[in-house]
């Protein structure tokens, strides 16, 4: 069995001033190498890891308090505390402390002179307590200064504590207080006041019990009514006993926990309302109140989940229709108060909290409280709502399914005896709630949105093998409750312009387009059905006319996330009802005005452009062009009407289209076994042959004048013919008889166009007539000359060599093969124009008229020459 002795809670107090739980484990005490001391170590219960690992230094104050917690500071800003499960652990783990330190066990803080001069020092070994002036009225002023100058040290603090809790001097101190407001003692009160106040600064737990207990704590509050810088005393205390009443709106039969509740309660009003905003006082002064509060609030929610009778009587009254409308709001407010307590548990205990409120029936309970017309009761439903929904939004959403069902059932049957129901479904209470909200800033709505917006999100909903929840529940949504949701848009969008266009509407309008645009965002065919059935764009889009600039653009916003999707259905949906009509003519209302809408406009259409969405390009200029044409402060317009051409010129020259896709997508591909036999070829022959800056020209690309412009597809197609030949006579051909090696060469000149020329080897070789492509050569375009075999077994050979090192090869348009680590171009076709730069974004176009071959033969002294290649293609 596990020891219970050991186990605590780890806390680390925040920036907020507030304690958080940093998990639950069991403590022990050892010497740790790395810190070269005596270390508390905390492992975790659940996995075993280190949740706290803390050297005991000798000069750090620890704090033992209300039997079980011991508090201390690490650092500057830095508090840790553990809390114990038993009373025997928190000694054992004392003692460890006070044996390292040197100290009594018996003590409840450890004493700190860090802060303490030499002579402080000397003086306070030399005297060994502190004497306190006997406790009469004539003394109260030499009361007050002795506390106000023990403050500002640390160990004079200590023994004055120590002498305030043996004398028990803070009950005779209350005695004058009855004294003094008896005999109208201002003087004496204004004393009593700085002397209380100083003892709250003292952070003494022991000191707190004190003064917290029931005997005591309203003559304290009493005390601290009489502040010296008010001309007239507070009144507190009649504040608590008045005015503020507890009420037991189920019976507490604990006489414990009753009396918990009630020093909670008013410590916490103390904090809150009688003392000083903390920032008045030094850092870390009443980290101590903190903790009190923190601890005890842990309790009271603890003692009240273990009280099952409590609970069952809780939810039973909240749920009988018998219960009366005032006690049925006691009970929300107490329900509302018990969810913001459990925000203290740890993790685990928190999850047991809510399961068990949800195996009570909150869920049910709160549906018929959201039903009530008491806008507060709602209100508070609302918060205990959003508990749950942050807690485990699947467990809400598995409700309201279950409910939906069987409401489906109940109707069902009614159907079947003729009678009619009305569903009342628990998220359309919720959504009609934000629709009614009256708040003209409408804060309620804006809090029900975020809580609709985590329930249809699909990031949180969860996958298992028998089913998905994210089908079943956004089916049962656009089912049940998008309607709802949409009832209001719908409404105020019947005409050309909103029908109400007031603030508060303009409001509400933005939150469910909001709400709309997520859902688009994150649905799939859900949401697209939606819309494109319910017509529910070109309603959103009658927002475009409202005065409210905010409301406008959340239209505009919608239906941008549409348009960013790219999806057909939605784009066939939007020309074929001329959805484009209202944002144009927002557009030009608008005017010259350079503001958000006009840049969210532009933005929008500037996608289009960009992201070349043919269909809606074509519809925005056959449809819109004359409207936008005159629109030249940006070039957004005239692009799109580029683009509209370009696709028109492709759809009248299909074959155009078509020769470009070949090459931009590679689809014009060599026989695989041509490949084979030509790189076979390339390794019976010797390298050497051939020299360094060498490059071989196809014949096609010889027999042609360079500067001769040519029709595309007459170019292709001549091409493509001479190359198949080319390959047919290289298979057949064993036995080469000669060769050519061109060579060219390249002159650059700024500014101007680069030249190209062509130059055959000083002797031509035998049988041939002269240079291939040369004017008056039998290799005119259209004719294949004799040593057109030699040039493809050149060509075949050089190739062959780069492409044994080439994994992405590159395919010529005359059908040369190329290898791409060769280009420092793009994986993609030769073109006849490249861009050539020395030196980064320094980019120079030059028009190259030569072969695709003479381009490689470029890439390469450029590229040796370190200077990077563009291909546009």
């Amino acid at each position: 069995m596990t020891d219970t002795r050991r186990r605590v809670k780890v806390y680390t107090l925040n920036e907020d001033r507030q304690w958080d739980d940093r998990g639950t484990g069991h403590v022990s005490s050892g010497y740790v190498e790395r810190l070269k001391g005596m270390s508390l170590l905390v492992r975790a219960e659940s996995d075993g890891s280190l949740l706290l690992e803390s050297k005991i230094n000798p000069n750090t104050a620890y704090q033992k308090q209300q039997d079980t917690l011991i508090v201390w500071s690490e650092a500057e800003n830095y508090d840790l505390a553990l809390s114990f499960q038993e009373k025997a652990g928190c000694d054992e783990i004392w003692e460890k402390i006070c044996q390292v330190q040197g100290k009594d066990p018996s003590v409840d803080i450890t004493q700190d002179l860090v802060d303490e001069s030499e002579e402080e020092r000397f003086d306070d070994m030399s005297s060994p307590g502190l004497e306190l002036p006997s406790c009469e009225l004539s003394r109260l002023e030499e009361i007050a200064e002795l506390v106000a100058s023990s403050l500002p040290s640390p160990l004079r603090r200590e023994k004055l504590a120590l002498a305030l809790e043996n004398e028990g001097y803070i009950k005779k101190l209350l005695e004058l207080f009855h004294v003094c407001e008896d005999l109208e003692n201002i003087e004496g009160l204004h004393h009593l006041y700085e002397i209380i106040k100083g003892i709250f600064l003292l952070n003494r737990t022991a000191l707190f019990e004190v003064m917290f207990s029931e005997e005591c704590i309203m003559d304290v509050i009493g005390c601290l009514e009489y502040d010296p810088a008010l001309s007239q005393p507070r009144k507190h205390r009649e504040f608590l006993t008045k005015t503020a009443k507890f009420k037991e709106v189920i019976p507490i039969s604990d006489p414990e926990l009753k009396q918990k509740i009630h020093q909670t309660y008013r410590v916490q009003y103390i904090q809150d309302m009688v003392l000083p905003t903390p920032s008045v006082f030094e850092e870390n002064m009443l980290s101590t109140l903190h903790s009190f509060i923190f601890f005890n609030k842990v309790e009271i929610v603890g003692m009240l989940q273990e009280d099952e009778k409590f609970l069952t009587d809780l939810f039973a009254q909240l749920t009988d229709e018998a219960t009366d409308e005032e006690k049925r709001q006691e009970l929300v407010n107490f329900l509302k108060e018990f969810c913001a307590f459990s925000q203290t548990l740890q993790p685990q205990n928190r999850d047991a909290f809510f399961k068990t409120l949800s195996n009570m029936g909150i869920l049910p309970a709160l549906e018929v409280i959201l039903g009530m017309d008491d806008t507060q009761v709602r209100s508070a439903a609302t918060d205990i709502f959003s508990y749950l929904v942050e807690y485990n939004p699947s467990m809400v959403r598995e409700f309201v399914m279950q409910e939906a069902q069987q409401n489906d059932d109940v109707s069902k049957k009614l159907t079947e005896q003729k009678i009619t129901s009305k569903d009342i479904l628990l998220i359309n209470l919720i959504i009609e709630h934000m629709i009614c909200d009256t708040d003209p800033e409408l804060g309620g709505a804006v809090q029900l949105m975020g809580l609709l917006r985590t329930l249809v999100d699909p990031e949180n909903m969860l996958a298992t093998a028998n089913k998905t929840e994210k089908t079943e529940f956004l089916g049962f949504f656009y089912k049940h409750c998008m309607h709802v949701l949409t009832a209001p848009l719908l409404a105020n969008t019947t005409e050309d312009k909103p029908s109400k266009d007031d603030f508060q509407t303009a409001q509400l309008l933005a939150l469910v387009l909001e709400l709309l645009t997520f859902c688009v965002e994150h649905h799939t065919y859900h949401i697209k059905n939606y819309i494109i059935n319910k017509d529910i764009l070109r309603r959103v889009l009658v927002l475009m006319a409202s005065k409210h600039a905010f409301l406008a653009l959340c239209a505009l916003r919608f239906k941008r996330k549409i348009i960013g999707l790219k999806d057909e259905f939605y784009n066939r949906y939007i020309m074929k009802s001329f959805l484009f009509e209202p944002v144009v003519k927002a557009f030009l209302n608008n005017g010259s005005r350079y503001n958000l809408m006009n840049s969210a406009i532009i933005e929008m259409f500037e996608f289009i452009r960009v992201e070349d969405i043919k269909s809606l390009t074509a519809h925005v200029i056959e449809n819109y062009w004359k409207a936008l044409e005159d629109v030249d402060y940006v070039q957004t317009f005239k692009g799109l009407k580029l683009r509209f051409e370009q696709q028109r010129e492709r759809q009248d020259n299909p074959k155009l289209d078509s020769m470009r896709s070949i090459l931009r997508n590679h689809r014009y591909r060599r026989d695989a076994r041509t490949l084979e036999d030509e790189e076979e070829m390339w390794f019976n022959t010797d390298e050497d042959d051939m020299e360094d800056g060498e490059a071989v020209v196809s014949p096609s690309d010889k027999t042609k004048n360079d500067d001769d412009i040519m029709d595309p597809i007459s170019k292709f197609m001549e091409r493509k013919k001479l190359k198949e030949s080319e390959e047919k006579e290289v298979l057949l051909k064993t036995n080469l008889s000669g060769r050519q090696s061109p060579s060219f060469k390249l002159s650059l000149s700024s500014g101007t166009k680069t030249n190209l020329t062509s130059q055959s080897s000083a002797t031509n070789l035998p049988g041939s007539p002269g240079s291939p492509g040369s004017p008056g050569s039998p290799g005119s375009p259209g004719s294949v000359p004799k040593n057109t075999s030699q040039t493809a077994a050149i060509t075949t050979k050089i190739l062959g060599k780069f492409q044994r090192d080439a994994r992405w090869p590159i395919r010529s348009s005359s059908g040369l093969q190329l290898p791409a680590k060769a280009w420092r171009v793009s994986r993609r076709h030769i073109s006849r124009q490249i861009f050539i730069s020395h030196k980064p974004g320094d980019f120079q176009a030059e028009e190259l008229h030569g072969s695709p071959a003479q381009l490689f033969w470029l890439a390469q002294q450029v590229s040796a020459q370190k200077t990077r290649v563009w291909a546009q293609f």
